[in-house]
Order: structure tokens, then C-alpha cells, then sequence
């Protein structure tokens, strides 16, 4: 005879109640029947192991791989950003203080069937494991892949990390997603991973604790880790501390495998090339789609260069962030995809990237930009570099200057410089044409900031010439 465990565990769940009423009971029975869409109020445990009780609403319910199974929630915290969401446990929900539930929802006819709007519970997973990425099981294959020396072809195919939906989404080519979504240097065109929840709560990576933001396409097999143990050096990824201290013994990598084309007290930039070292730069992908939103992943890093920041110490060279480069940017983008990792940010560092970016652009001899849509946070970051850049440049010259000049002297493009202007109120009109006023308080907000810089690059310890790629190694275009 078969027992229904869950029906099973739900009504040990609702005994273990004693301080609810028989009216809260019923509320709670009502919730562990159809919990999706439901709001009520969850205890938040933020890192450090405080907590508070907020309002939120269920977007997502599924057993655990436990025995006995057990039941969690995804979160979604009311008028708190979305990067907040979790998967929490049944106790930390306050049925104390009632259910919020969803109104129903009024069946609509077609012509021929009825709209199912119903939503059961599911239980979350992630695509299998791609082609070329069982190195997280076999140690001994590590070191072959990510190799030191720049020269040679990796054997390995590319694969996407996205399983193709049985949906009626529309679907493209490998070609068309690397033409329509060229960012991360992983993307894809599948609405449906927008929308997908978070499938990890946390990762451990070097002494840092950090919680994550976003779904990102991990194996299926770590969709129930809590937490995410991962490699600083080499960024391949357990399910257990046990089995990343046991992998940390063999791991020979103490940075980035490739190029180091910057050094300046202990921050260094390292330049990789996504042909030659794909099973990093995919997990650097991998890495990074846990704290954005707005991109989506592709599993091809062939066509892009990534410049990592570390910060170096007797251990190693630590990564600190990143930003990726298309090869060939029909569009003139100096960046397709940047991040700082949230345990090095609010340290100056995002502005030390986007300079470093700028100043490669200076170097080639032209301007480039972002390539959009930026996050909220990159936005923030751009914003706060082009209004330093700019106004630093403007009170350093005596003489008149164009937007064109500004933009030569920068690699900011003109758009870019308008914008900025124009959001600083530096733009005026005065007798019949445009020019560029700076107010007391920008300049007082630029001063305030240069005391507070403590970090910059430095063009001079830059050792790095642009890469020109001929036809033959474009092929992937």
C-alpha cells in the first residue's frame, strides 16, 4: 500500500502548530493545497544571521530531494528587489498573521478549449550538464583544459546550457542568438529563463560567503544546493565543502589562465580568450548569471575576450570582477558584458573596471560604450565614471573645447558625453547656441569624490598591444 509522504508531512506541519487558531489552521491547510501566488508574511535571515518578518508571495513550491521529503518555498519579498528572492522552508512562514490569497481566476473560452490557468506545484530543475563540462567530476581533466600557456585548440564541442522548451516559444539558431543577443558571452533568446526562480540560495567561494540574486543554469544535479561551494581560481563547482577541499589539494591555477597585461600594487588584470580557455570562461559565465538579471545565457565564449581584475596576495591572484569583449563589435562596443562580484563591491572597484575598459579603448585608438541593456547597478557605475571623467577633463583645461574633442581625449562616444551632460545640467543655451556650463555643486560633488579616490589605473602599467584577428579565426562569427 502506497502513503501519499507529502499529504503525510503537511499534517504533521499544521500539528506542530499549537499557537495557531483552528481559523489560522484552516488558513494553513488552505495554503499547503495551492500555495502559488499566496502572500504572507516569511522570516528574512539576512547574512549575518539577523532576521526580520516581511510580507511576501509565493511564487513557487517544490519537494525536496530529503528524506522524509519536505516542502520549500520561493519568495518573492514585497516591493523589495527581485535579487532578494529565495527558496525558504515551510518554518520560516508566520501563518500568525494570515494568508493573503490569490482571487480566482476567471477561466477564458477560446473557440474550441478552455485556457488551463491553474498552477501546480513543480519541482525545480535545471539543463543537464553540457557536453565538455564533466570536469567537476573528474579532477584529473582539469588541469588539460585550463592550461597556462595561450597556445593551442581546445577538443571539446559547444553546447548550449539551456534545454530547448516545449513551449511555442520561438526558437533560433545558434547563429541568429550570437547575432540578436551578443552580451556575457553566453546568451539565449528563451523568454522563459527570464522569469525562471532562483536555484541556489548561496555560494562559498575563497572566505566569502555570498548570497545569490538570479537563476543560472548550473547542472540539474545542484539545483537543491543550499549553497554553491566553487573554486576562486579555477570556478568549477560543488555541492559540498568536503568535495571542494578535497579538489582544492590537486587545483594548480592560483589566477586567471591567461595573460597578465596590468599590475599596479596588488590589483592585476588578466586578459583570457574564451576559444582557448571554454571551460573557465563558460564557468565564469555561469559565475555571473547568479547576480544578473538582464542578461541570458548562451553557452558559446568563443567569440569573446574577458579581461579579469584580481587582487593579489601570498595565495594568489583572487577575482574580484570582470567584464567580456567582443572580438569584433560591429557596433563599436568596448564592453558586452561587466560585473564586480557583490563581496568586492561598494570598494571603488566597478569604477576601476569601466576605467580599465576606457582605457584599453584609448589604446586601440577609439571610442566604444556599453553594450545595453545595462543593470541598475552598471547603470549607477557608468553614470558616476563618465560624470568624473568628464568634469575632471573639463576643469583641467583652460581652453574651449567640442563634444568631439572631449570624446577623443576619453573614448567616451558623444552620445555618451550628451547624456552625461545633460543629466548634470551642464548643458546650457546662451545667445543662440549650446555650451558647456559646469554649477558649483557638480564641481564641489567632483572634488568631494577626488579626496575619497584611492585607486586609478595607471596608463603606464599597462602592457598590452590590440589584438587585430584575422578572417580564419572569425570563423565563429
Amino acid at each position: 500500500m502506497s502513503i501519499d509522504t507529502s499529504a503525510t508531512q503537511n499534517d504533521m506541519d499544521i500539528d506542530k502548530q499549537d499557537d495557531l487558531t483552528a481559523e489560522q489552521k484552516a488558513q494553513m491547510v488552505r495554503f499547503l493545497a495551492s500555495p502559488v501566488h499566496c502572500k504572507l508574511f516569511v522570516e528574512k535571515i539576512s547574512i549575518k544571521g539577523d532576521s526580520e518578518l516581511r510580507k511576501a508571495e509565493i511564487i513557487l513550491a517544490r519537494e525536496t530531494n530529503k528524506q522524509p521529503p519536505t516542502m520549500e518555498y520561493y519568495v518573492h519579498y514585497v516591493e523589495f528587489n527581485k535579487r532578494l528572492d529565495e527558496w525558504v522552508p515551510l518554518s520560516r512562514l508566520d501563518f500568525s498573521k494570515g494568508v493573503e490569497f490569490p482571487k480566482p481566476v476567471v477561466k477564458k473560452q477560446k473557440k474550441n478549449n478552455h485556457l488551463d490557468t491553474s498552477v501546480a506545484t513543480s519541482r525545480a530543475s535545471t539543463p543537464s550538464k553540457p557536453k565538455g563540462d564533466e570536469e567537476n567530476t573528474e579532477d584529473a581533466n582539469i588541469q588539460e583544459e585550463i592550461v597556462l600557456a595561450e597556445d593551442g585548440e581546445d577538443e571539446d564541442e559547444e553546447g548550449t546550457v539551456v534545454k530547448k522548451s516545449e513551449s511555442h516559444e520561438p526558437t533560433f539558431s545558434k547563429e541568429q542568438e550570437i547575432e540578436k543577443l551578443r552580451t556575457s558571452g553566453s546568451m539565449t533568446q528563451n523568454l522563459s529563463e527570464i522569469a525562471r526562480v532562483k536555484n541556489m540560495n548561496k555560494i562559498q567561494m575563497g572566505e566569502h560567503e555570498v548570497e545569490t540574486w538570479y537563476f543560472s543554469p548550473y547542472p540539474k544535479e545542484y539545483a537543491y544546493c543550499d549553497t554553491l561551494y566553487i573554486c576562486e581560481f579555477c570556478l568549477l563547482y560543488y555541492d559540498s565543502h568536503k568535495r571542494l577541499e578535497r579538489h582544492r589539494t590537486r587545483c594548480q591555477l592560483q589566477h586567471p589562465p591567461g595573460n597578465e597585461i596590468y599590475r599596479k600594487d596588488d590589483i592585476s588584470f588578466f586578459e583570457i580568450d574564451g576559444r582557448k580557455q571554454k571551460t573557465w570562461c563558460r564557468n565564469l559565465c555561469l559565475l555571473s548569471k547568479l547576480f544578473l538579471d538582464h542578461k541570458m545565457l548562451y553557452y558559446d565564449v568563443d567569440p569573446f575576450l574577458f579581461y579579469c581584475m584580481t587582487k593579489r596576495d601570498e595565495l594568489g591572484c583572487h577575482l574580484i570582477g570582470y567584464f567580456s569583449k567582443e572580438k569584433e563589435s560591429a557596433d563599436n562596443y568596448n564592453v558586452a558584458c561587466i560585473l564586480t562580484l557583490p563581496q568586492y563591491q561598494r570598494h571603488g572597484y566597478g569604477k576601476l573596471l569601466i576605467a580599465f575598459s576606457y582605457e584599453l579603448s584609448k589604446a586601440e585608438g577609439r571610442t566604444g560604450s556599453p553594450e545595453k541593456p545595462l543593470s541598475d547597478l552598471g547603470l549607477m557605475s557608468y553614470r558616476a565614471y563618465w560624470t568624473d571623467t568628464i568634469v575632471g577633463y573639463l576643469l583641467s583645461t583652460m581652453e574651449e573645447v567640442t563634444i568631439e574633442e572631449i570624446s577623443q581625449k576619453t573614448s567616451i562616444t558623444t552620445q555618451d558625453i550628451l547624456h552625461t551632460l545633460q543629466s548634470i545640467g551642464a548643458l546650457k543655451y546662451y545667445r543662440g547656441q549650446h555650451i558647456i556650463c559646469l554649477g558649483d555643486k557638480v564641481v564641489e560633488q567632483w572634488e568631494k569624490i577626488q579626496q575619497k579616490k584611492k585607486r586609478f589605473i595607471s596608463p603606464e602599467k599597462l602592457d598590452w598591444k590590440p589584438i587585430h584577428f584575422t578572417s580564419s579565426q572569425l570563423r565563429f562569427l
